[in-house]
């Protein structure tokens, strides 16, 4: 059997913040991966490192990345020895510049322990406060995303502006698209040409048609 994708609204303001909403919606009792809709990630063997916290049979997984102004957003906090010890939603003064990502793997008590959070201060029921239960229980994994991944926050129009010139600038310069479902299925076998060439036949007066058509032609799976 194939995944499960269920997209869920955010909720409305003072009821539910965003990604609780959705975070409520986890399965019960298996284990699940929640990404906000307004995050884009790319880099270098990214799915590598999706595929180990995917693997992981216990615990949750958040990923942190290094960010210019943390204050905008849950934050990290590390000890020496480079663990972490304290997660915040938002602080005033951060103790790190490491911003928690809108992408999150869970094990299957996510969806009970998300029912067990009150509303927060702000009156919003905070992914952060999930995140902490796992800290506090030390089944909380916090992978670190290097200088080689992008992760961008859409949720402004500047945010998205930037995003949007961030990936035409990818594929005019490699002339490869970032995130075509049909190429990654057939370069991951998948599916096969055939497949590949139907699901084209009806894009070919688009940019996106023929693009999946020289794909095929390329017949070359790097």
């Amino acid at each position: 059997m194939g995944p499960v994708l269920r997209v869920c609204g955010a909720g409305t303001p003072g009821r539910a913040g965003p990604g609780f909403a959705d975070c409520r919606g986890l399965p019960r009792g298996g284990p699940s991966a929640l990404v906000l809709g307004d995050n884009v990630f790319y880099g270098h063997e990214l799915s590598e490192t999706l595929q180990a916290a995917n693997a992981r049979n216990t615990g949750a997984t958040i990923f942190a990345y290094h960010v210019a102004n943390p204050r905008a957003y849950g934050v990290v906090e590390f000890d020496a020895d480079h663990q972490a010890v304290g997660l915040e939603e938002k602080p005033d003064v951060p103790r790190s510049c490491y911003a928690v990502t809108g992408l999150y793997f869970y094990d299957g008590s996510g969806s009970r322990m998300a029912r067990e959070i009150q509303p927060s201060a702000r009156g919003e029921l905070e992914i952060t406060d999930l995140n902490r239960l796992y800290l506090q229980e030390k089944r909380l994994q916090v992978e670190v995303l290097g200088r080689g991944t992008a992760w961008l926050d859409t949720g402004t129009h500047a945010d998205l502006l930037n995003a949007g010139q961030f990936i035409r600038t990818l594929e005019e310069r490699q002339g490869l698209k970032v995130a075509c479902p049909e190429e990654i299925a057939y370069r991951m076998g998948y599916i096969d040409g055939e497949a590949l060439s139907r699901l084209a036949a009806p894009l070919q007066k688009s940019g996106y048609g023929d693009y999946l058509l020289r794909v095929l032609s390329e017949g070359c799976r790097p």
